[in-house]
């Protein structure tokens, strides 16, 4: 009894210390929240906590949120912030990523990704892999570019891919300035397509493949993203879900001070192409999560 009582002060001391930031690897399917959730209710259960009553605030809390939006679709890296680390997920929100996207030509869906409903079909057979790089060279730099209508941007306090799924009509979004470092065509295989993308926050890959396929007087959509980078934060650097410990996220927690000087956008990039960052939230996401010890 005194070990079960001994081990449960040192879980709720490591849960205590989680402070900064870390990355998980999402997989496809579960949402950016569900993953959050997931991850929180793992260490307040490993620490002996559980929920309160979610009306019924509490003022010991752990505080836990991601530093942008990944489609339900998408995999890849996920930034977590924890306690004070919280404060640093709107830099991360506006600072570099990476990601690798796989498109398809002469297909057009209603949410520019594989999970929506297609919208139209067009030959592709006379597009050639030169004919891509040189179109690519126009979504490089400072571009304007408008959000997809299915995203996790808000109308009114409500996401527009919810209000769409509810029936309500949407204007699309104007366009907004973003920035490109580099788009590299890693592949070319018709239908499909490769492409490797640096950017800067708030753009939308999904966008640039649809905007690619009209520039190609074609049509395409996104087959399947990975976020490879956030930040200072590779695949390398995740932490699988089997990881998802207070020991693990301990050991690769990063201080505020130490993120914030490398989440900035890097001017000299190694890649030479460009795309649309594809699930970013106008604010980062934070969670208070009301919490009672057990026993």
């Amino acid at each position: 009894m005194a070990g079960n009582l001994s081990n449960s002060a040192v879980s709720l001391s490591k849960l205590q210390a989680l402070n900064g930031v870390f990355a998980v690897y999402k997989r496809q399917g579960p949402t950016s929240a569900d993953v959050l959730n997931t991850l929180k209710e793992a260490l307040l259960r490993e620490a002996g906590i559980t929920n309160s009553n979610p009306r019924k605030r509490k003022r010991q809390c752990m505080k836990m949120g991601h530093g942008g939006t990944l489609d339900s679709a998408a995999s890849g890296v996920l930034v977590v912030g924890v306690g004070n680390g919280t404060k640093m997920l709107s830099a991360m929100l506006a600072g570099s990523k990476k990601y690798t996207a796989v498109g398809e030509l002469g297909k057009a869906t209603d949410t520019l990704d594989a999970t929506g409903t297609m919208t139209l079909e067009k030959g592709f057979e006379h597009i050639t892999r030169s004919d891509i790089e040189e179109k690519l060279k126009s979504f490089v730099g400072d571009i304007m570019q408008v959000p997809p209508l299915y995203s996790a941007l808000k109308k009114d306090g409500q996401r527009l891919s919810v209000l769409l799924k509810q029936g309500h009509k949407v204007e699309a979004k104007p366009a907004r300035p973003v920035t490109v470092y580099g788009i590299t065509l890693q592949d070319f295989s018709p239908p499909l397509f490769t492409l490797d993308v640096d950017c800067g926050g708030g753009f939308y890959v999904r966008s640039l493949v649809d905007d690619l396929g009209k520039a190609l007087s074609s049509c395409a959509h996104v087959k399947s993203l990975m976020r490879t980078k956030q930040g200072p934060f590779t695949l390398e650097d995740t932490l699988h879900e089997e990881q998802w410990t207070l020991e693990h996220v301990l050991k690769v927690l990063k201080s505020c001070p130490e993120t914030a000087a490398s989440s900035k956008p890097c001017p000299e990039s190694d890649q030479t192409t460009t795309e649309p960052h594809p699930n970013l939230e106008p604010t980062a996401a934070v969670v208070e999560k009301p919490i009672t010890k057990i026993g």
